[in-house]
């Protein structure tokens, strides 16, 4: 078949229906045409083909092992064309039809897989990928086209991203249910006295920011259990010690049936997250979705001061 046109791809649907069917008469009727119609676009698609599609036996028609790879790749072809299609229906909604997410691990456990969610729910051939890491990776994974935008932890800076201040947090304080801190309205920094800490071990952080400040204010812990981010909340929950994290991390790890108590903590420890992408991604539809959402998201944690991106309506 020299030239692809409407008249072979019409041929190419006759043959897959007729494949089906079995038989031109079964055929013909789910078609809609003749069974004289059916016989003549067969004979002419393997006359431009230059194989045997079927073999005639007994008024039959039995399929050629040809016959059987056309149609396979018929099937992927139709298989490309839906997502062709669902492709099209994602960049006229969203300005683009896949999305290369980077965020750090405080955001990566509930806050941004429900905006992944969120997303497919408009269009399910959305095609999104998701990497937790630091926020430092973050920044480089987009600065180097790896990743199409990233919600980091700020400050930062950078010569080529747009960096977008989304929401401050105040940390909390996360005990047992049981422990005698549980009792206090708030929990203050001179009340970690002779406490056991569970405290985050991450290596792009120098300095502890919660052991510093006990340190500032001559607070002496009993001593430390350092872990990832992703096990404190349960390192809490099974007596290991208490901790003082930022809320949206809390909330999204901990279930009622863990029982944690969650204080507010003072002095205030602040947390700022925000959105980075590169300079050609400013108009992309997908962001104004993603700042609705993140809003509507936002309103259901405690503690949570929305910055000027996310303040106001688009």
């Amino acid at each position: 078949m020299d030239d692809v046109n409407i008249h072979s791809l019409k041929a190419l649907a006759i043959f897959k229906t007729l494949f089906e069917a079995g038989t031109a008469s079964q055929a013909a009727r789910t078609l809609g045409i003749t069974q004289s119609g059916v016989s003549r676009s067969l004979a002419q698609l393997e006359e431009n083909l230059g194989i045997q599609l079927f073999l005639r036996e007994k008024n039959r028609l039995v399929a050629t092992p040809e016959a059987r790879e056309l149609y396979d790749e018929i099937l992927r072809l139709m298989g490309n064309i839906e997502e062709l299609r669902h492709s099209v229906l994602a960049l006229k909604e969203f300005g683009t039809s896949r999305l290369r997410i980077a965020a750090v691990a405080g955001l990566s456990f509930g806050f941004v897989p429900r905006l992944v969610a969120a997303l497919l729910e408009e269009n399910r051939q959305f095609s999104v990928s998701l990497d937790m890491m630091s926020s430092h990776e973050v920044q480089l994974a987009v600065e180097s086209s790896h990743a199409d935008i990233g919600f980091v932890t700020l400050p930062i800076t950078s010569r080529v991203l747009r960096v977008e201040p989304w929401f401050t947090t105040e940390a909390l304080c996360l005990m047992p249910q049981e422990h005698p801190l549980a009792a206090q309205r708030r929990v203050e920094v001179h009340d970690l006295r002779d406490q056991h800490l569970v405290i985050s071990n991450q290596p792009s952080i120098s300095t502890n920011p919660l052991l510093e400040l006990a340190s500032q204010h001559r607070v002496r812990i009993a001593g430390k259990t350092e872990a990832n981010i992703g096990t404190i909340t349960a390192l809490v929950a099974n007596h290991v010690g208490i901790t003082v994290m930022n809320p949206i991390t809390a909330r999204d790890q901990l279930a009622a049936r863990d029982g944690v108590a969650m204080r507010p903590f003072a002095p205030a420890m602040t947390f700022s997250f925000g959105l980075v992408y590169r300079n050609d991604w400013k108009q992309a539809k997908v962001l104004d979705f993603l700042r609705r959402q993140g809003r509507r998201l936002l309103a259901t944690y405690p503690a949570v001061a929305l910055d000027e991106a996310l303040n106001s309506e688009p």
